[in-house]
């Protein structure tokens, strides 16, 4: 949004403002430019008005504080023309808000003078107790939280001056009460900015984001008491509507990580090779991983990395997503250009986390309880035209639940592993397995992969069907448990995810190729096959710790379902449960759509049961399938 926009009209005229309350009423939502560089953004469905009053001098302009309103669902700024048009604006809008609220909350907020360390809230206590308590408590634990900036105990005062000093009321006594509102003032302690209006952006930040929240806080309590709004909590005071600039930054963001194939460049080319030569060697023999070329140059994708104007982005919760997002990109090229080397393994640890001693505990206590089952010739076996109808059957039910769902089924030759990518399935064309393992891998990769990405598609943001920071460890939780759901959580699939975690703790510890084969292959009565492929994966690139997402991902979701979490919710996209509130957040102010697909196995009472079972407590070797 640009406050400086001028607008062809110098005035608000009555007629513009009558009609712009009747745009409201019949849209839900307006926001315009007005003169003198005033701009509204409104919401009918919200009883409040967070108000920011323009300097009549440019270079008085206090840049940092007006966005402090600019991310809400409901402000005004008044421009530095037209103060009588503006009056009566406020006026108007009160009036109408109040009619349909039962009452209406208007804050203004502004910034003390240089060196002061104390907010101070300005209204009617004695008519407002527990909302000017709620909103002092809540400033006064932003301020503990930035002790080093010796900032006072918040301020409430019972006073009719509610302006900025030297400033006029936004509107005066009588009308407030003419128009059945109710006026705050809020003064902010400008420790965000130096004297000449220069912010400190990393700090401005922070606490930009805090005052947010506890106004948003305050504010909810004056409606869940004062108002007759549905309004069901403070998330929910946030903008629905996107910004330009924030669907400019999730293209860009998207762009950048759908420009190179991550995993595909991590894999050696040369791994049939490998494992040739340290079998034919007695497992001693490891040679060179040998790595496609970048299609890419890692300087000029960093360099447009950080090019995007996140410092922009005034709504919290988005803000916190692109950031970490552009973080875990910035690793992800890094580890590219350091393929091979001890900076690979490093980065890998920062992306994936360190393996903490309760899931290495987990993994280990499995691998001790669940022996490794030998391969049986089965009497029924799938193979990749099986699976493709099986695909198919899938796919009809979508596009039952929905019409647009348009994903299709690729039997390729050039594919050696079952596979979805950018929400649609690959199948080998040598595909072959047992019906068992095959109903379990169309939830994993269709009932879950498939469906999070055409979900996470439909919503405004494109992450959500790319994936937020960490998303693996939600999507591959989800997977495997889907296989559990089903009946085909096999033995050797649980011990194959609890063995990538002791694999990748040895490679944290220093084990080499040879010594991480040996430790599956001996301590733990791993095949040669399967510890070749646990450490394979393992010492990609030098040390990959992806794989711990799999037996992580499975144990996060067990122990979200113990503690009463229900799975849809977690099927809107592509994310980390970490991110969860954040999405309940952009859920609450309708950001966000509801899930369009769920998964087949999510309807039946074979699930139900097992959920119960899990929430229960029962343990993780139970939730493999005889």
């Amino acid at each position: 949004m640009e406050t400086g926009t001028s607008n062809k009209n110098s005035v608000l005229e009555e007629a513009s403002i009558k009609n712009m309350i009747e745009e409201l009423q019949e849209e839900c939502e307006i926001e315009k430019h007005l003169p003198g560089g005033g701009y509204i953004h409104m919401s009918d469905e919200l009883p409040y008005l967070v108000i920011y009053r323009s300097s009549d001098n440019e270079q008085e302009e206090d840049r940092a504080t007006v966005r402090f309103v600019l991310s809400e669902a409901s402000f005004l700024i008044i421009g530095s023309k037209n103060s009588e048009g503006y009056k009566r604006l406020m006026y108007c809008l009160a009036e109408a808000m109040s009619s349909k609220f039962k009452s209406f909350l208007m804050i203004e907020i502004y910034s003390g003078a240089f060196g002061s360390r104390k907010f101070r809230i300005k209204g009617p206590a004695e008519k407002l107790p527990s909302t000017l308590e709620m909103f002092k408590n809540e400033l006064d634990n932003l301020t503990s939280k930035y002790q080093v900036l010796d900032l006072e105990t918040t301020e409430i005062e019972n006073t009719i001056e509610r302006q900025p000093k030297g400033k006029q009321p936004l509107l005066s006594l009588e009308e407030i009460k003419d128009a059945g509102c109710l006026l705050l003032g809020l003064e902010v302690p400008p420790v965000y900015r130096n004297e000449e209006g220069e912010e400190f952006p990393v700090f401005f930040r922070s606490f930009k984001d805090d005052l947010v929240v506890a106004l948003h806080k305050a504010i909810f309590e004056f409606i869940r008491i004062q108002t007759s709004s549905g309004v069901k909590s403070y998330q929910a005071l946030g903008q629905k509507s996107l910004q330009e600039n924030v669907l400019e930054i999730d293209r860009q963001l998207s762009e950048i990580e759908t420009s190179y194939q991550f995993l595909w460049l991590v894999s050696p080319a040369n791994i049939r090779q490998i494992k040739e030569t340290f079998f034919e060697s007695d497992f001693e023999k490891v040679l060179n991983y040998h790595y496609r070329l970048l299609p890419f140059d890692p300087d000029v994708l960093k360099r447009k990395l950080y090019n995007l104007r996140m410092e922009d982005i005034d709504d919290p919760a988005l803000s916190h997503i692109f950031r970490e997002k552009r973080e875990e990109l910035d690793l992800q090229i890094s580890m590219l250009t350091d393929r091979g080397s001890k900076e690979f393994f490093y980065n890998s640890m920062m992306l994936y986390g360190d393996i903490d001693s309760h899931l290495q505990k987990e993994a280990e206590n499995l691998l001790r309880e669940v022996n490794e089952v030998e391969q049986v010739e089965f009497d029924s076996i799938m193979k990749a035209d099986d699976f493709k109808a099986l695909a198919h059957q899938e796919f009809d039910y979508f596009r039952n639940q929905d019409k647009n769902f348009s994903s299709k089924v690729h039997v390729r030759s050039d594919v050696n592993i079952l596979m979805v990518s950018q929400g649609e399935l690959y199948i080998p064309i040598d595909y072959k397995l047992n019906t068992n393992e095959t109903i379990a891998l169309v939830q994993h990769e269709i009932g879950t992969h498939v469906l999070t990405y055409y979900n996470g598609k439909r919503q405004p943001l494109k992450l959500l069907s790319i994936g937020l920071t960490d998303y693996d460890t939600l999507q591959e939780g989800l997977a495997v448990m889907s296989e559990y759901f089903v009946g085909g959580l096999t033995a050797n699939r649980m011990r194959t995810l609890a063995g990538r975690v002791v694999a990748s703790a040895a490679r944290m510890h220093g084990a080499d190729f040879q010594g991480i084969f040996r430790l599956l292959h001996k301590d733990y009565n791993f095949s040669p096959a399967r510890s070749f492929n646990i450490t394979s994966r393992i010492m990609q690139g030098g040390g990959f710790t992806k794989d711990i997402s799999y037996f992580k991902g499975i144990l996060q979701v067990k122990e979200y379902l113990e503690e009463g979490g229900e799975l849809e919710p977690l099927l809107t996209g592509k994310f980390a449960l970490e991110h969860m509130p954040i999405i309940n957040e952009l859920r609450d102010r309708r950001v966000l759509l509801p899930v369009s697909l769920t998964p087949r196995y999510l309807k039946t009472e074979e699930t139900n049961e097992k959920i119960n079972q899990i929430r229960k407590g029962i343990s993780l070797s139970q939730l493999i399938n005889a």
